[in-house]
């Protein structure tokens, strides 16, 4: 894994939700919030083309195009093959995939010009199509690369014979695997999957890092809360603590947009956790001794 294709941030800040705060409707308020966070030295935003039906690019688009100074220091990840059924021109209506060069293409230059931006640092594909032609898919991917408009190619859910597959088909390293794992669901530490993305020299990131809040439920809620306090952190601290112990170093990507708790996630993560209190929380999340 190239140093390039590594995450240098406590996290990855997540926009997914960025069509749902009023209060950066504004693009110039957008602006401000942006260069507050790069300011902080958080700057890499993930991005999907179906974040907002396509409207969580534009939003961020039109506040850098607000303030153009700013497009030379964010680095924007986003996601593309997934087509909503208000999107599928069919007579069907059904949500698919799509990974045929002509779509990815389409989409690679439409997030380009919706973002306001001269290159994407990371492209994933968001979910593994069945029906990937993998060697037309990989040349379309790897001219892109070429091209200049992409940095790197991704892949986002995907086990790994499939991110193989396409891997063995392309020229360029796939850089970033994108995958659901939190302390509420460390399921990927145990099948081998995690593994597998380490060993194949892939960035990876995790998605729902906080398991959309259950890591602060019952048991292992408590657990959190008792941890949290012996290590003046945030219990939401601490849980992306126990995530960055890994090898790896896996990047959270956080779906909070608000600055209070940003900053409060920031501030916890020189936080570093011991083997023993690693293992503690493990067996809090698991309700069970490690055998």
């Amino acid at each position: 894994m190239s140093d390039e294709l590594t995450f240098d941030v406590p996290f990855v800040l997540g926009m997914m939700r960025l069509h749902e705060r009023p209060e950066l409707a504004d693009a110039t308020r957008l602006a401000d919030w942006i260069e507050a966070r790069l300011d902080e030295g958080l700057d890499w935003f993930d991005h999907a083309d179906i974040y907002g039906n396509r409207e969580c690019e534009r939003l961020f688009g039109e506040a850098l195009a607000r303030r153009p100074a700013l497009k030379t220091r964010v680095k924007v990840i986003t996601k593309a093959d997934i087509v909503l059924p208000a999107r599928d021109t069919s007579r069907f209506g059904v949500k698919h995939y799509d990974t045929s060069p002509e779509y990815l293409n389409a989409r690679i230059d439409a997030s380009l010009e919706q973002l306001g931006v001269e290159r994407l640092e990371h492209f994933l594909l968001h979910r593994p199509d069945p029906l990937l032609d993998a060697h037309a898919t990989a040349a379309a991917l790897d001219a892109a690369i070429d091209a200049g408009k992409i940095g790197a190619v991704g892949v986002s859910n995907f086990l790994p014979e499939q991110w193989r597959r396409l891997q063995a088909a392309m020229r360029h390293p796939l850089g970033a695997h994108q995958f659901e794992l939190s302390l509420a669901r460390p399921e990927v530490l145990f099948d081998g999957f995690y593994d597998a993305v380490i060993a194949d020299g892939l960035a990876p990131m995790a998605w729902s890092p906080l398991g959309g809040g259950l890591v602060f439920e019952d048991v292992l809620g408590s657990a959190l809360e008792s941890f949290a306090n012996a290590f003046d952190s945030s219990t939401a601290g601490l849980a992306l603590a126990w995530l960055r112990r890994l090898p790896g170093h896996p990047a959270p990507v956080i779906g909070t947009l608000k600055d209070s708790r940003i900053q409060a996630l920031h501030r916890d993560s020189n936080l570093m956790l011991d083997r023993t209190t690693w293992f503690a929380l493990l067996e809090e999340a698991r309700s069970h001794r490690v055998t």
